[in-house]
Parts: structure tokens; sequence; C-alpha cells
């Protein structure tokens, strides 16, 4: 078991992993998740908003089992090796702040980091500029931690605050099994499921869920991370991460290419606009809020796992920004960005600076 540790920690390890999540994530699309869509942890966040009732938007609405599979995969392999901590404190409502500009971010781009690479392997070229406004949103969030910028240090708590976001989300997949689709119906119980859209594309729910106990065990194990992955290249010059996301995007390109998964160009591809503007706008303001929250949505769904209440915060706050980028029309479509997604960004790049500017600690 030890032997595992270590690989996993090393360069091979993070390798391994990037390469297990792009074939997951193309072979999760092929089984039903949508088009270029095999992991998304933004959307899939964005459809348990919708399942809940947060929004209204019909098209995506379900409650994704690969979120709640990462949360407990990644609690299931702290366990394991003795790195379940409870711990919180650090600036919680900033972090919740900075979770739902990072979704509305992410929304108006429409897909989180790792769609972004996988949109990439998929033959979509608007992710090249969606991935550059990421790459530009962390350089700006270097450029604070260069200045002195800290959310300050989480503190050790009780064990139980550390359980509560993983049993929210065991919580949730008890829904699932009490209130299952019902074909033709918007909504089951308490829950409301999409029939057409994005949100009615979905791989079969073992499959989906147990897949992704695995990814959520292995990347807490690996500490693959996006935002971290960039952060680590632009400050320290430092590839060991970064080799983990050349590996996600090569082997989902080999794999999309074997079973006709690849469709490359610029315009009309699923569920993306192509205005480049407000996807390199979009990433910019997700990537900076990444980066001064300290990690991509994956990371804090993993950290989250693993009994880190700042981080499950983080994610709530991404909950509820789905909720307010679908009911106030901040979410882009197909058709491109919503009527008030522009001012959103914009508000968003205000307010994160406004957070990079202020907490900053005083060099002695």
């Amino acid at each position: 078991m030890s032997g595992f540790r270590n690989f996993l920690s090393t360069r091979w390890g993070v390798v391994s992993v990037g390469a297990f999540i792009g074939i997951i994530a193309s072979l999760l699309q092929k089984l039903g998740n949508p088009v270029n869509m095999g992991i998304c942890v933004a959307c899939f966040n964005r459809d348990i908003a919708g399942a809940v009732g947060l929004h209204r938007a019909a098209v995506v609405q379900y409650m994704r089992p690969e979120i709640i599979g990462f949360v407990l995969g990644s609690m299931i392999a702290a366990y394991m090796f003795n790195e379940f901590r409870a711990r919180g404190g650090s600036a919680p409502f900033v972090r919740f702040i900075l979770g739902g500009f990072a979704m509305i971010g992410a929304l108006v781009f429409l897909g989180c980091p790792w769609r972004a690479l996988l949109r990439l392997a998929g033959g979509d070229g608007n992710a090249i500029v969606g991935l550059a406004g990421l790459i530009g949103g962390i350089w700006i969030g270097t450029l604070f931690f260069k200045s002195g910028y800290s959310l300050g240090r989480s503190q050790k708590t009780y064990t139980s605050a550390g359980w509560l976001f993983p049993l929210i989300m065991l919580g949730f997949f008890v829904l699932m099994i009490i209130f299952p689709q019902v074909e033709g119906a918007g909504k089951s119980g308490i829950l409301f499921y999409s029939i057409k859209g994005p949100g009615s594309m979905h791989a079969p729910l073992a499959v989906a869920f147990f897949i992704s106990i695995a990814v959520g065990f292995l990347a807490q194990r690996s500490r693959f991370c996006t935002m971290g992955a960039f952060r680590d290249l632009i400050l320290f010059r430092q590839t060991h991460l970064f080799s983990g996301l050349l590996a996600l995007v090569g082997v989902a390109f080999i794999v999309n290419l074997s079973i006709g998964q690849f469709n490359p160009g610029f315009v009309k591809q699923p569920v993306a606009h192509s205005m480049a503007l407000w996807n390199f706008g979009g990433m910019v303001l997700a990537g900076l809020a990444f980066a001064l929250a300290g990690g991509c949505p994956g990371r804090q769904l993993f950290l989250a796992g693993e009994g880190d209440s700042d981080a499950a915060v983080f994610v709530m706050g991404m909950i509820v920004g789905a909720g307010f980028a679908h009911n106030f029309g901040l979410a882009s479509s197909p058709k491109g960005i919503g009527p008030h997604g522009a001012a959103a960004v914009i508000i968003g790049l205000l307010v994160c600076l406004f957070i990079g500017f202020t907490m900053r600690q005083k060099r002695v």
C-alpha cells in the first residue's frame, strides 16, 4: 500500500491519474454524458443546483453522481491513508463569494478547466481561447501571491465538521435512489430532471458513480489540480502537476479519435459558443477566482472530501452561483452569452481584484 501511495505522488503517478481521467471522461461521454462533457465539475454542479430547484433552467437539471463520487472517493482515500483532517475557518465567506464568481465565469465560457481541456481534446477550437483566459487569470493570481496575498490559515476543528459535506453528498445520492427519474417527467418527488438538453444526457447511474469514486480516490492521492498545475508552472517552473494535464488531453484526444468523438472546428461545437472575447473573459474570472481560493473546482471537491470545510464552502458557493447565473441571465448558451453575462464578468473581476489587493499580509 505504501508503494502505491508513493507512486501516485511521483510525476508518473500524476501522469497516470491524468491519463485515467482522460479515458474515463471520453468513455462517460460515449456512455451518455453530453458531448465534450464527459466530466465537467462546474457544469455538473450547475446541474445539481437545478436538480434541487435553485434554478429552473429545464435543460440543465440532474443530480450528477460524478460530483458525489469525487467527494466520497476522496474521503475513502483520506481515511485509508490517515489524511482525513477536519479543518476550516480560513475566510469562509470570501471563499463562498469566490466560488460564486468562479461558477459565473465558468458558465460564461461553458465549462470548468477540466471541460476546457476535454473540449480541446474533442476538437473544439474555442477551448484554446478559454484556456488562454484561464492561464491569464491564474497568472494574475500569482502576482497577488508574490505580494503577500493570503486568506489566512485554517484551524483544526471537530471531526464531525469535516463529515458534513460528504454526508450532504451522500444524502443527495440517497435522494436520487428514493426519487429516480421518471421517463418523460421533469420532476420526481422533490428532484428536478431535464427531459431534453445536456441535463437529460447522462451515463448509467451505477457506472458514473463508481467510476467517479475511483477518480476521487486517485486524485486525492496524487493532488491532481488544474489550477495548481498552471500556478506551479508560472511561479516555480515546475512541471510535476502540469504533466498530468498533458496526459489528460493527450489520452482523451486518442480515445476520442479512436471512437469517433473528435470533431475539429470553432463553430457548431456542442454546448459551446464562439464569442472569443467572453470565452476568454469568463475564464480569466474563473482562473483568478480559483487561484485566490487555492484550487480548481475538482481539487476543491477532493479537499472537501478529506475534511476541509473551507473547500466545501467554496463548492457551495459554486452551486449557489449556478443558481444566480441561470436565474439572472448570466450563463451562456450555444447562442452566445446571456443578456447580463458581460456585466457579471466585469463585476466578478472587480470583486476578485478587490479581494486580491486588500487581503495581503504586510511583509516585515
